[in-house]
């Protein structure tokens, strides 16, 4: 007889169920959400054929937690998990969850998606970091915009050395006015530190790896870009074509169809939001600011001449994911001709 388990995690404890191949409940208990104590929990009762559970915050711990400790784990996407755990349960609670999970280790009711590796989280990790610092810096810098332009002053470029000073300039005098920006200054000036820190650590990161180091070969593609998309991708075979990662990262038309109903809209916008937005950047770079001859850079163009430029620098960023992609597979560097 076979076993299937199924785990709800949450922060502090996961709800487990494990059924027979006919459905019927052999244990349910809770533990805690680490791979030891699942893995304790699963050892005291029969072996089990599959484990489920959905993706989140704690998957990767677990996920590769678990798959050292030879148990045969598989991670679901959660939009999927919920629309079938709805059909399954009258009511939503943990325990209901977790046995919902098990039915669909039990009847194979579900696509499996590929947990990236924990360095490549960890780059996923920098990156996120230094986005968010730079929104911060933007902000401070628009608070400081909108404090002086009260006393009728408009500053230069932010990241020219004459905004701080004309920003100083007018609050000189003014007590209340220059110590807010003396205090946002500071908290500037830290934060621009702290994303230069991380630059160099990119560039660094960037330099040591070969894979990205073949990847900046592309016009356009720089260090973050590159750390971006290989991080996304992580293992390259999991993608069985390379336009497959259009689709992966959102880059590809959606469509509705229903008997004589049929249209296709605008991307999806699905997946890695933040490698989409990098490789929009490195097309308009690419149409931009490379002079030299290139055929994808005249494909796009051609899109832009007859349709609009935007559509042109999507479809652009889509086809750099192809190709990024089969450099990373085929370990490559970019051909210009």
């Amino acid at each position: 007889m076979e076993y299937f388990a199924g785990l709800d995690v949450s922060m502090e404890e996961t709800h487990i169920c494990v059924l027979d191949r006919d459905g019927t409940l052999i244990r349910e208990g809770k533990a805690r959400s680490s791979p030891d104590a699942i893995s304790d929990f699963l050892a005291a009762g029969p072996t089990c054929a599959g484990v489920v559970f959905e993706t989140g915050r704690m998957a990767p711990m677990l996920y590769h937690g678990l798959t050292e400790r030879g148990i045969p784990v598989q991670c679901i996407e959660s939009r999927q998990a919920y629309q079938a755990l709805k059909s399954l349960a009258g009511h939503k609670s943990d325990r209901n969850d977790a046995r919902g999970l098990a039915h669909l280790a039990r009847t194979g009711f579900y696509k499996p998606t590929h947990v990236k590796s924990l360095s490549a989280h960890a780059i996923r990790s920098l990156i996120a970091a230094r986005k968010k610092l730079v929104g911060q810096r933007v902000t401070i810098d628009n608070q400081i915009r909108g404090l002086v332009v009260v006393f009728g002053v408009r500053l230069p470029r932010a990241l020219s050395p004459a905004f701080k000073d004309a920003a100083l300039k007018v609050s000189t005098g003014v007590p209340g006015l220059h110590a807010a920006l003396n205090g946002l200054f500071a908290a500037r000036e830290a934060i621009l530190a702290a994303v230069a820190a991380i630059d160099a650590d990119v560039k660094k990161m960037a330099r040591k790896s070969k894979t990205c180091s073949r990847l900046m070969t592309v016009p356009g593609v720089g260090p973050i870009t590159a750390l971006a998309f290989a991080a996304a991708v992580d293992d390259p075979s999991r993608f069985r074509r390379s336009r497959d990662v259009g689709p992966y990262l959102g880059l590809v038309p959606r469509r509705h169809q229903s008997g004589e109903v049929d249209y296709v809209g605008s991307i999806s916008k699905r997946g890695d939001t933040r490698v989409r937005t990098l490789l929009y950047e490195a097309a308009n770079v690419m149409l931009t600011r490379y002079a030299g001859p290139l055929k994808l850079k005249e494909w796009a163009l051609a899109i832009g001449a007859r349709s609009t430029m935007r559509k042109a620098r999507v479809a652009l960023a889509r086809r750099l994911a192809i190709v990024l992609h089969a450099m990373m597979r085929d370990q490559t560097e970019f051909q210009f001709a």
